[in-house]
């Protein structure tokens, strides 16, 4: 009669676990966004939860629009080790003009972007994404331009913010997200 006993116990502090664990998803990880140009969702948490990740709103006609290539230039340095840069693209600053097809095709096509694009959504107001409230709520920042970018840590609390002019390779950048990993 041991055996069954130990068996429930197991079972119910394994379900302690999975419960415990589901409930600490960070608040600004927890919407499920869809992805660019596509009818794919993805929930955050389950996709991010646990990583340094690197936000930055886009444009695909902005004078920042080069930076993609370093944004995937970066990704592809960290990303075995607990890094991934999403994208989020948003027209709030009138360069972001046209269809998502468009904007899927500068990103993937155009600059070969691997990292997580989401669909297009605006930075603020009332119907901002709920991932920028969470920065905004959290850094008291919101992006003053395109290709604002965002280091949030594995716990999921912005650490740091870095303005469009800043290169995704820069030394400042690599060494912010290199202290997180």
């Amino acid at each position: 009669m041991k055996y069954p006993i130990l068996c429930c116990i197991s079972l119910l502090g394994s379900l302690t676990a999975f419960t415990s664990s589901a409930t600490t998803c960070p608040e600004i990880l927890s919407s499920k966004q869809r992805l660019l140009n596509s009818t794919e969702n993805i929930e955050l948490c389950e996709a991010f939860q646990g990583k340094t990740l690197l936000v930055v709103n886009t444009a695909s006609q902005c004078g920042y629009t080069s930076q993609f290539e370093e944004l995937e230039e970066l990704y592809q340095t960290y990303k075995d080790k607990g890094f991934t840069v999403i994208g989020f693209p948003s027209n709030d600053f009138r360069q972001d003009r046209g269809s998502e097809e468009q904007s899927a095709k500068v990103c993937y096509l155009d600059y070969g972007v691997t990292f997580p694009m989401m669909a297009r959504s605006s930075l603020t107001g009332s119907s901002a994404n709920p991932v920028f409230t969470q920065i905004q709520s959290q850094a008291g920042v919101k992006p003053k331009w395109n290709f604002y970018k965002f280091l949030i840590n594995k716990q999921g609390k912005v650490v740091a913010t870095f303005p469009s002019s800043t290169s995704p390779v820069s030394s400042t950048l690599k060494n912010a997200i290199e202290q997180q990993l």
